[in-house]
């Protein structure tokens, strides 16, 4: 196990493109940390400088206290999953295994009993003399975990391994990670795109856009204190519905917008954010169904029903602006029905309309 510390690293290439803006960033000794964002964000950038196969344009980077930034890839004690697992195809599992320590020069007695050990672990005993071909996407994908594993470094670090696979596949091999994680105890840093990935697996996540990091939290804390309205809004699926306008406060508070005028009871929001134009996130399951029109209330459209089982999403249209809500399955309404709707005032994000900064009463 290591600790891993990033203290402004920055990537730019010879164009003048910033792919990595300043991260800093500690990983715990075990940690399981999460990078996340949509493409092009520098997350793989990242991961591949801490991996040394990208250059480290300004920044430290350290690895159990020592600086990296100018050491190769192999003395730097750490493994790489890739996403398109790069096995050998000729080679059996048990050879593709046991491929990088023979080229470290181990004898052959150790190998085998390592990549036993491993095989075991990973529950590949009974593969390990098949090819690559002859096998499933989730067993390429143990594989590809097994001949990190067999090498015992001190971090893991995973781009995108599960982005190949089908949907029942990712939801097993993401227990399995997070399983093993647990198991081994050791550093991994984890790429990924997919939000739902990011939340289930990290203890940690750092979410990253336009090479920038934007926020680092545990899973909830992103998702139930948002630092900025990228964060609210590439966070929850479905994402998070916005509502601009400008704040008048009263009697009551109510934000006056496109949508009309919104009654807030039950918000008390500072008075000199009166006049202030301002950005409102609710999620999904924060915006409920009400009987009748009324100040507090959202008039909306039904454009599409989505029942996924266990709950439904309804897509709306109120005026121009689109909504998402999540309902529990009962009397679920049809295209076209008109509905109302109250969002819960406990559970409101407020967001600067300039800059998207989150906003605290």
């Amino acid at each position: 196990m290591a600790v891993v510390r990033l203290d402004a690293l920055r990537k730019v290439y010879p164009n003048g493109y910033v792919a990595v803006a300043d991260a800093s960033v500690e990983i715990a000794s075990g940690e399981l940390l999460v990078l996340v964002g949509p493409s092009g964000c520098g997350k793989t950038t990242l991961l591949r400088m801490i991996a040394g196969l990208e250059s480290i344009s300004a920044g430290t980077l350290l690895i159990d206290g020592r600086v990296v930034n100018e050491l190769p890839p192999k003395d730097r004690d750490i493994a790489m999953v890739f996403q398109n697992y790069a096995l050998y195809p000729h080679m059996s599992v048990a050879e593709n295994l046991g491929f990088g320590l023979r080229l470290r020069g181990m004898d052959r007695a150790a190998v085998d009993r390592r990549v036993r050990e491993v095989a075991q672990l990973l529950e590949l005993e009974p593969l390990l003399d098949a090819r690559p071909g002859a096998m499933s996407g989730g067993q390429q994908q143990r594989v590809a975990l097994g001949r990190a594993l067999v090498r015992d470094p001190k971090v893991f670090l995973l781009d995108e391994p599960l982005s190949n696979l089908d949907a029942r596949l990712r939801l097993h091999m993401r227990v399995e990670i997070a399983r093993l994680h647990r198991r081994l105890g050791t550093t991994m840093i984890y790429v990924t795109h997919d939000q739902i990935e990011a939340m289930t697996l990290g203890q940690r996540i750092v979410v990253m856009d336009r090479g920038v990091i934007q926020q680092i939290d545990t899973p909830m804390n992103l998702y139930r204190r948002p630092a900025n309205r990228f964060v609210a809004g590439f966070l929850g699926s479905p994402a998070m519905n916005f509502l601009s306008g400008t704040v008048r406060i009263d009697t009551t508070t109510e934000l006056v917008g496109p949508h009309g005028t919104l009654a807030l009871p039950g918000v008390a929001w500072p008075a000199d954010w009166a006049g202030r134009e301002v950005v409102i996130g609710v999620r999904p399951e924060d915006l409920h169904p009400v009987d009748a029109a009324g100040p507090a209330a959202l008039s909306a459209r039904v454009d599409v029903v989505e029942p996924v089982g266990n709950e439904v999403f309804l897509n709306l249209r109120s005026g121009e602006k689109p909504l998402v809500v999540r309902l529990p399955p009962r009397v679920v309404p049809q295209p076209g029905d008109l509905i109302h709707l109250v969002p819960d005032p406990a559970m409101l994000h407020v967001f600067d309309a300039r800059d998207g900064a989150r906003l605290e009463p």
